[in-house]
Order: structure tokens, then C-alpha cells, then sequence
């Protein structure tokens, strides 16, 4: 558990000392019991236990359902109003390279008359940038614990378009290496990407709808007008994600279908291949199975120049086929 408490007008900053867990807690409810005006709290917390998470949402005056979605971690990104707090529900995303994966993790943020409550699940934590962000700009700290919640939606979105960036890169090689004139099926790789798309559009669509109206979850008075401008900001980052993976979904559908188109092509010239050894093999077929039945009178059967005759007229057949098929392509 962490606890940053700050001063909205001067931007001064100050960190609780946290010790163990359950003196952690009562340490900082009782920090942020003796806030005064113009001060608030960030409390961070990481994988928490439903006890610590619960002690929290007594005092802070969270919702059961809130605290339910916030230990569970299986939410869709949305926006839910609880009294005077605000729920924000958030997927963290980011792409790992050596894996070829998009790998994504949850967080909670809760907003609050005066203080700020996020509860992260997994690997990436946005809230160690928003603190850094908000650190470097203390001027941003006037809107109170709106500041926090606008950090943390940046800082998420913006590794929204990172991962997007990486993705559309992995992208291109995969189109180079399909095109290419190495007969390789690419198929699974094709799908593999795909659906670690269709995951990144899993966490950010569901996202779109819920910023322009966000702030309709805050109370007048705690929604300066000045603090909306870089709220449509971070709306109108996500929207052009969520144009970029919209549009790395349709590439990767063209992609799979000039896959397939190349695989069926490889096929045919294979086809021809068969088919035209098949037809240069079948004339001295022919003429084998014809001298081969044993007939007591047959043409050229005891002329001395049969045999060569014959072999001849197989060798020349074949090759005439032969030329035929290579002119066309099909050899």
C-alpha cells in the first residue's frame, strides 16, 4: 500500500511511510481523515486482498459492487457513479516483442471527494508514471483528485498508441515476409496476431464511449470547467487507437486472404506440375502398353528397326511435351 497526500495550491507533495499492512491501513485512514481544504490523498494498491480492500471501502464509502469489481479483475473497461465516488474501470496494455503478445492487465480507480483510490492488477503500473507526470506539473494538482484520474487515463492511453505503434510494426515484417518469394505458410503467425488484436480491441473499444461522458460522474463543484479541455484531449488520443487497431484488424484480414490466395497458387503450379509429367509420361505409357500385348502380328514386330523405332517415337513425344508445358509455365 502506498499514500501520497497533496496540496492542491501549492503543490507540495508528501508521502505516508507505510508499514505493515494492517497498520498501513489505519496509518493512512487516519492521514486522510485530518485533510484539510485544498488537500487530497492517493492511495495505491496492488493485487490487495479483499480484507484490506474492504477495511478501505468502509471508511472511504465504496460501494460493495465497487469493491466486488475491484478484487475480481475481470472487467470490462467502464464508468459507474457510487454517491459522491466515481468508478473508473481501466485494461492496462502493453505488447511484448519477444513473445509476439499483448499482454494486459486491470486497474480500479476510484475518485472521491477528496482522495484518490486505484487498485492495480498485473505487471504494468500506470500509477508510478502518473505520479512522475504529476510531480514534473504540479500545476495540474489545482484540480484535485481530478488530476490523478487525467494522469492515470493518459498514461494508459498513451501505451494504448505505443502498443499500437509495435503492433503495426510486427505487422509490416509479417506482410514483408508473406510476400516474399519463399514459398513458407505464414497462416498461424497471421492468426496469432490477429488475436492478440482482437485482444487490444477488447480494451480499447469498450474505453471509447466512456470518456466523453466521464465527468458527468463528478459533481459540479468538483468539475472546473478548465479541467475539461484535457480531459477531450486524452478522449480524442484514444479515439485515434482505436482507429489504428480497427484498421490493424482489416490489414490483417487482407493479410490472411492474400495468405491463402498464395497457398491456393502454390497448389495450382503444384497441380500443373503433376499434370504435365503426367501427360509426358503417358505417350511412351501408351506406346509400351500397345507393343506390350503380345500379338502375333503387329506392325514393325519383326522389322529390326522396330524397337529403336519405337523408343525414338516415345523420346521425341515426350520431349515435344516437354517444351510445350516449359513455354507455357507449367514446368
Amino acid at each position: 500500500m502506498e499514500c501520497v497526500l497533496y496540496e492542491e495550491g501549492s503543490g507540495r507533495s508528501e508521502t505516508v511511510q507505510c508499514g505493515l499492512e494492517d497498520e498501513a491501513c489505519r496509518l493512512v485512514l487516519k492521514r486522510l481523515r485530518g485533510l484539510g481544504d485544498g488537500e487530497f490523498g492517493w492511495v495505491r494498491l496492488v493485487d490487495p486482498a479483499e480484507d484490506e480492500l474492504v477495511s478501505l471501502a468502509q471508511e472511504l464509502g465504496l460501494h460493495p459492487l465497487a469493491v466486488e469489481d475491484a478484487v475480481q479483475a475481470r472487467q470490462r473497461p467502464k464508468r459507474e457513479r457510487f454517491g459522491e465516488v466515481l468508478a473508473i474501470a481501466l485494461k492496462t496494455l502493453w505488447y511484448v516483442e519477444e513473445d509476439a503478445a499483448v499482454e494486459t492487465g486491470e486497474m480500479m480507480v476510484f475518485v472521491g471527494p477528496h482522495y484518490v483510490l486505484t487498485v492495480r492488477h498485473g505487471a504494468v503500473d500506470p500509477a508510478a508514471e502518473a505520479a512522475r507526470r504529476l510531480d514534473a506539473d504540479p500545476a495540474m494538482l489545482r484540480f484535485g483528485p481530478l488530476s490523478v484520474l487525467h494522469a492515470v487515463l493518459d498514461v494508459v492511453v498513451d501505451a494504448y498508441g505505443e502498443a499500437a505503434e509495435t503492433v503495426r510494426a510486427a505487422l509490416d515484417r509479417l506482410e514483408d515476409r508473406v510476400f516474399s518469394s519463399s514459398r513458407v505458410d505464414h497462416t498461424e503467425e497471421i492468426y496469432s496476431l490477429k488475436r492478440e488484436v482482437r485482444e487490444f480491441r477488447d480494451a480499447v473499444q469498450p474505453l471509447v464511449p466512456v470518456l466523453p461522458g466521464l465527468l458527468g460522474g463528478v459533481a459540479e463543484e468538483q468539475r472546473p470547467a478548465k479541467v475539461l479541455p484535457y480531459f477531450r484531449d486524452v478522449a480524442d488520443h484514444l479515439h485515434r487507437t482505436d482507429t489504428e487497431v480497427r484498421t490493424l484488424d482489416e490489414l490483417l484480414n487482407s493479410v490472411l486472404d492474400a495468405q491463402q490466395a498464395r497457398v491456393g497458387t502454390w497448389q495450382n503450379d503444384d497441380m500443373r506440375r503433376i499434370s504435365a509429367w503426367a501427360a509426358i509420361f503417358a505417350i511412351p505409357t501408351m506406346v509400351a502398353g500397345v507393343y506390350g500385348m503380345n500379338f502375333e502380328h503387329m506392325p514393325e514386330l519383326h522389322w529390326s528397326y522396330g524397337y529403336p523405332l519405337a523408343v525414338a517415337l516415345m523420346a521425341v513425344a515426350s520431349g515435344l511435351l516437354y517444351r510445350a508445358f516449359r513455354r507455357n509455365g507449367w514446368l
